[in-house]
């Protein structure tokens, strides 16, 4: 979908565009849910009933996803959930569908290899089979399954579900009228969720959204969490003091470039300009010569901000002569983190040193 398409749809799913056309274009969409709906539940279903088969592995597999399209901040939980189990001891790789990486590592894979440099991210439509590349071959212990929730072909032991405190789903339509990829009801097969971004919401809204988890799902066990802006490493962020007097410029490639909007604007930036572009995008060079055009044309002292997610494709220092100031996000729990870690905990396989002595006591 093209960005002035895109940028249209999500103007009228919304409901940010307003007359005839736009009711007109939403009452179909609505509509058009219905078939899509359907189509969710038959596959559910299947394999509810056992007609298609789920696959399982020989080791843990733990599933990062949600029940939206768009960003929900699943690579900063997905980091969390990898660090976790590293300071274990245990033999990590990540597995994901990898959009937009046809011709290479994408966006998130490249993020989470400049960040987790010691844990292989495997990247490939058939989920199953890389599950089994990455057992047999590079002998991991536990797999993270990201962005996995809707693809049920590979098991998993642990259904971890992120929930965006700033897009509530109770009020989500169901595809294409809204961003929903399954009814909530899908929540029934999760064991743990977060609401993500919940320094970007309202206290009212989130205990609106607390309360219609614990009265729809009363057995899922729930925390919450922000994303902390942090500097990469070896890279320093302007002070507070620059944030809040220096004009401020950025831009993104997100699903929900919002969110990073709110986070300049809690650092206190008052914003000059902001460019988007559709999520995982791919910087061209005509992209970047464009970039380099405009960033030329702000204030000699302008601020210009990006996110880890873009830079990653970027590589650069500067654009139009001016530093690029890189924004990581980091998940800080608010709540729920000790249960959250017992969760984690709880399908952990054993230490190698113990699960090697006990082997050769049974034997």
């Amino acid at each position: 979908m093209g960005s002035t398409r895109r940028d249209t749809y999500l103007a009228v799913v919304r409901g940010e565009r307003r007359g005839l056309a736009a009711w007109l274009l939403r009452a179909g969409l609505w509509w058009a849910r219905i078939p899509y709906g359907f189509a969710v539940a038959l596959r559910n279903w299947a394999f509810q009933r056992g007609w298609k088969k789920t696959h399982r592995v020989p080791v843990p597999v733990v599933c990062v996803g949600n029940l939206t399209l768009g960003g929900t901040g699943k690579t900063p939980c997905v980091e969390y959930v990898a660090r976790f189990y590293r300071e274990l001891g245990t033999a990590v790789a990540i597995l994901s569908r990898g959009y937009g990486s046809e011709s290479g590592p994408n966006d998130e894979a490249l993020l989470l290899e400049e960040n987790l440099p010691d844990v292989p991210h495997l990247q490939g439509a058939d989920r199953t089979a890389i599950a089994r590349t990455a057992v047999e071959e590079l002998e991991s212990e536990l797999l993270i399954l990201d962005d996995g929730f809707q693809h049920r072909r590979l098991g998993r032991d642990l259904d971890i579900v992120l929930l965006d405190a700033t897009r509530p789903i109770s009020e989500e339509y169901l595809f294409p009228r809204g961003f929903l990829r399954e009814p909530t009801s899908a929540l029934n097969r999760s064991h743990f969720a977060i609401f993500t971004r919940c320094d970007q919401t309202s206290a009212e809204s989130l205990g609106e959204q607390i309360a219609w988890l614990k009265r729809h799902h009363p057995q899922l066990a729930y925390a919450t969490c922000r994303h902390e802006p942090m500097p990469m490493l070896e890279r320093s962020l302007p002070s507070a003091e620059e944030w809040r007097t220096r004009p401020v410029a950025a831009f993104c490639g997100l699903g929900n470039p919002g969110s990073f909007r709110r986070t300049l604007e809690q650092l206190g930036a008052d914003l000059l300009e902001f460019r988007t572009f559709p999520d995982h995008h791919n910087y061209t060079r005509n992209d970047v010569e464009d970039l380099q055009t405009w960033a030329s044309t702000l204030p000699a002292n302008a601020i210009l901000a990006t996110t880890q997610k873009d830079w990653v494709k970027l590589r650069l220092d500067e654009l139009g002569g001016k530093p690029l100031a890189v924004i990581r996000a980091s998940l800080k729990f608010e709540t729920g983190e000790k249960a959250f870690q017992e969760c984690l905990q709880s399908v952990a396989p054993a230490p190698r040193e113990w699960a090697d002595d006990h082997e050769a006591e049974a034997a």
